[in-house]
C-alpha cells in the first residue's frame, strides 16, 4: 500500500466514503431505528427489568448503559491518544475501534429481553467503538 499525498483526490474520496459510512451509526443506532426497537421489547411487558438484581425502568437502563460507555470513552481517549501519538499508529487504533463498533453493531442482532446482558454489552461496545474511532479519525485529520 502506498501513502497518498495529502490533498489527493483518491485520498479525499476515501475519507469522504469513510465519513459517509460512519454516519450510519448515529442515524440508525442512536436516533432512528434502535430506540424504536428497544421500546418495542417492552411493549407487552412491564417497563421495569431486573439487571444484576436491581430493577431499572427500561429508559433508565439504556441511559445508564450509555453513560457508562461514555465514561469509558472519556477515560481511555486521552490515554490511547497519547500512546498513538507516541508510537505513531493512529490509523491502527482507528481501524481497531472501527471494527469493534461494526462487529458490536452486528451483535445487536441478539439484543432481546432474554439476552439483555449480551445485548447491553454489544450496545456499550458499539458506542465505545464508534466514538473512539471518531476520536482517532479526528486525530488523523489533525483538526
Amino acid at each position: 500500500m502506498t501513502n497518498l499525498p495529502k490533498g489527493s483526490i483518491k485520498l479525499l474520496n476515501a475519507w469522504a466514503f469513510y465519513d459517509w459510512a460512519n454516519s450510519v451509526y448515529p442515524l440508525v443506532i442512536s436516533s432512528a431505528v434502535f430506540p424504536i426497537f428497544y421500546e418495542s421489547l417492552f411493549a407487552n411487558r412491564s417497563h421495569y427489568i431486573s439487571v444484576f438484581g436491581i430493577y431499572f425502568k427500561n429508559s433508565a437502563l439504556i441511559s445508564f448503559s450509555t453513560a457508562f460507555a461514555f465514561l469509558i470513552v472519556a477515560f481511555i481517549s486521552p490515554l490511547l491518544s497519547g500512546i498513538s501519538d507516541y508510537v505513531g499508529n493512529k490509523k491502527s487504533f482507528m481501524k481497531f475501534f472501527c471494527y469493534l463498533g461494526a462487529f458490536s453493531c452486528m451483535g445487536l442482532y441478539w439484543f432481546d429481553i432474554i439476552t439483555i446482558y449480551i445485548g447491553l454489552l454489544f450496545y456499550i461496545l458499539g458506542l465505545i467503538g464508534f466514538w473512539e474511532a471518531w476520536c482517532f479519525t479526528i486525530r488523523i485529520y489533525q483538526i
